[in-house]
């Protein structure tokens, strides 16, 4: 964990993922006080033009949406934090302080974990706080309703377990911009649909079809390739397998 903490690398892209989440909130957050301003009585609302709704359901929908738009690229954390070891060098000098590879490798995975954790813990407070300045005249116990928790708590789930796979990944691969490109073209195979229009059970088994379906409703469109349960079981997957090809590589290499 001090490793990581002290890495330049890894403050900056910190700070550039809180500074892109703070100005999605800001442009949502005018748009969302326009549209309280003309709630009906019965606790209908019109955040989107045509699109009239419960407001409570729909803000609590966009509370969630709003930590997941930055949590999707936390990974790039998980990729630059596993580079740290790919440097010339720099597996050897880890080595030298734990000998144990596996133990090297599952030491940096929780540390990677908790990190991803906490970052995915202060992106749901900032949505937490611009979302409460919207509704706090109307009904702010909407956010910390279970809906508004289960969300959040799915988006966390995510968080970690693709922060995770991007940190085994790039051991394996041994290169920062390799994994990161690996992370990004899996992005896109979910993005696009290619393989859900080939095989939906395949698609299901991508890590972000997997977010996908774990974090939208029945009836979204395009159609979910699987069900929750399923979802949350792929990423955990993911995660657990990538670290410990990880760890399996890492003691098949030399130290350098």
């Amino acid at each position: 964990m001090t490793k990581i903490v002290t890495q330049p690398t890894v403050w900056l892209i910190t700070a550039v993922l809180l500074a892109l989440h703070v100005l999605v909130q800001t442009q949502g957050t005018a748009l969302f006080r326009k549209a309280m301003a003309s709630i009906t009585p019965d606790g209908m609302i019109e955040i989107f033009v045509g699109r009239i709704e419960p407001a409570a359901p729909a803000l609590v929908e966009l509370l969630v949406a709003g930590s997941l738009q930055i949590c999707l690229f936390v990974w790039v954390v998980g990729a630059v934090i596993a580079g740290s070891e790919t440097r010339a060098g720099q597996l050897g000098v880890s080595v030298l302080a734990v000998p144990s590879r596996a133990r090297l490798v599952l030491g940096k995975a929780i540390a990677t974990g908790l990190y991803a954790l906490g970052l995915g813990l202060v992106f749901a407070g900032i949505a937490t706080a611009f979302m409460y300045a919207v509704v706090k005249d109307w009904n702010p116990s909407i956010l910390w309703s279970q809906e508004a928790i289960l969300g959040q708590g799915r988006i966390l789930l995510l968080t970690v377990t693709i922060t995770l796979a991007a940190l085994g990944i790039t051991l394996i691969v041994r290169r920062t911009l390799v994994g990161i490109i690996a992370i990004a073209v899996l992005l896109g195979l979910t993005m696009t649909q290619l393989v859900a229009l080939i095989s939906p059970a395949v698609d299901a088994f991508l890590p972000y079809s997997a977010a996908r379906n774990l974090l939208l409703r029945e009836g979204a469109t395009p159609p979910l390739t699987a069900g929750p349960l399923h979802a949350t079981i792929v990423l955990i997957g993911w995660a657990f397998v990538s670290v410990a090809l990880a760890g399996f590589v890492v003691r098949r290499r030399d130290a350098r």
